[in-house]
């Protein structure tokens, strides 16, 4: 909010004047609201494997985080030349492989990779679009550069939380959304069905049907899913209420079973079809793949999207922007060291102390080592991980991550957040201004991650 001096950015001159004019008492109140409001209307999330694995409230922080309409059209030009990009690599990947054969990337990062779909070969999705839905995690230094943390091209969540945040602080703070010219977030669960039905299969007679599948009540992001059901006006259906009839996908309603042309999977690969990757799976439907690749349903995201959430292959995001684009990333990536490189598992071995080391297929906070945070036992033990295994693994250093303020009985205080802008793709890029701003409320965390003690805050950007 503040500069070096002690002036507020010109992006928080109205909101800090604002704020210099309210009580703490009343402020320290609305947060106690705003928590009674995410708990009547049930906006929860569960973390597996923990013992008390009960839904848990996502903290939620009443200042909001703001951001430029200048700042934001630098942004949105990287994040729509990126999300193009990863659609093109994916094309690519399924097909002629000429990224491959160019000798930009290594054969062995897709050839080995879990993530890569053989049945997805010679395939090409409805539109050519595999990524319908993206989630890229930005963050900021302290030296105002912006960095993209990863990509989020699989299946990526908490946009209900982004939704509910920004009508939580329009109820409590209609003021402020007078006084500041701030972007709508509101109408996204619309755009987000316009732009499903804009890629329905070339066989949809009418008005497209769209559905989103949901593994179920247990899953973490049930919540999620359902609200953004409700909000779309769409069926949310499990596996069990759909099956493949006359080679289509149908869902069974009171009135017999009925077409579903688009289906927004909630459901990790592997489950999705247990005639074609896991037999065990009761989340999924069977022959579901058939039915896609006869050209008769639209799954978002296409099935083998998660080979560009990988790490590894995020270390060559830079070189895919460049071979696909034909111009340089607009926006960079966090230098990023590859441990399956003898140099740089060599390097990172003796400078763990210092860096970020993350599993490639990990998410969440989870499978990480957060180095200067650590102690010598687990760097040692993190050591041996690495020594093991290095092909699962890449560094990063420790960012001198920006901080926003975040309200404290005290006062304000800084902590450290990343951003998480969402992408709808269809025959066009829709980047939705604003995005999910996530917090690490412990001092001196730098994990935002809800699951580990994060919590979330109103994105605004402003109008010029």
């Amino acid at each position: 909010m503040m500069t070096a001096d002690g002036r507020p950015r010109p992006a928080y001159e109205t909101y800090h004047e604002w704020y210099r004019n309210q009580d703490p008492a009343h402020l320290l109140q609305k947060t106690r609201d705003a928590e009674n409001i995410f708990r009547k209307t049930g906006i929860t999330f569960a973390v597996y494997g923990h013992a008390d694995s009960s839904e848990k409230l996502i903290p939620f922080d009443i200042i909001p985080r703001i951001i430029s309409g200048r700042e934001w059209r630098k942004l949105a030009q990287g994040i729509e030349q990126r999300v193009l990009a990863i659609n093109a690599f994916l094309d690519d990947i399924y097909h002629k492989q000429e990224i491959i054969k160019a000798g930009r990337i290594p054969r062995e990062l897709i050839d080995r990779n879990e993530a890569f779909l053989p049945e997805m070969i010679g395939f090409k999705p409805p539109g050519g679009v595999y990524t319908h839905i993206v989630g890229t995690d930005i963050v900021r230094t302290g030296e105002d550069q912006f960095y993209v943390l990863e990509d989020n091209a699989r299946t990526p969540s908490g946009v209900s939380y982004m939704l509910e945040n920004r009508e939580t602080m329009m109820h409590m703070f209609p003021e402020l959304f007078a006084i500041n010219k701030v972007q709508r977030v509101e109408d996204y669960p619309r755009q987000l069905r316009q732009s499903l039905a804009q890629l329905a299969p070339p066989g949809c007679r009418g008005k497209p049907r769209v559905a989103v599948l949901t593994p179920g009540i247990y899953n973490s992001a049930y919540y999620e899913h359902a609200f953004l059901a409700d909000t779309m006006g769409v069926e949310l259906v499990e596996g069990a209420d759909l099956r493949v009839i006359d080679g289509r996908v149908q869902m069974r309603t009171t009135r017999g079973y009925e077409v579903i042309d688009v289906l927004y999977r909630r459901v990790d690969d592997d489950f999705l079809d247990p005639l074609t990757f896991r037999p065990d799976s009761a989340l999924g439907v069977p022959g579901i793949m058939d039915v896609y690749r006869a050209g008769n349903i639209t799954i978002a995201n296409a099935p083998g999207t998660g080979i560009a959430d990988d790490k590894a292959i995020y270390s060559y995001m830079p070189e895919i922007v460049q071979f696909y684009t034909g111009r340089k990333p607009i926006l960079e990536n966090v230098p990023t060291w590859r441990c399956t490189e003898p140099d740089s598992l060599a390097y990172v071995l003796e400078h763990l102390h210092e860096l970020v080391v993350k599993e490639v297929h990990g998410s969440g906070g989870y499978g990480m080592l957060v180095g200067p945070t650590a102690s010598r036992k687990e760097c040692a033990a993190f050591a041996a991980k690495l020594r093991a295994n290095p092909s699962n693994y890449i560094a990063q250093p420790t960012l001198s991550l920006s901080t926003t303020p975040i309200f404290v009985n005290k006062g304000i205080a800084p902590r450290h957040v990343d951003l998480r802008p969402y992408v709808l793709v269809s025959d066009k890029v829709k980047i939705i201004p604003g995005g999910l701003t996530r917090v690490a409320l412990k001092k001196g965390s730098l994990v935002v991650n809800s699951s580990q003690g994060g919590g979330t805050k109103d994105t605004w950007v402003l109008e010029d």
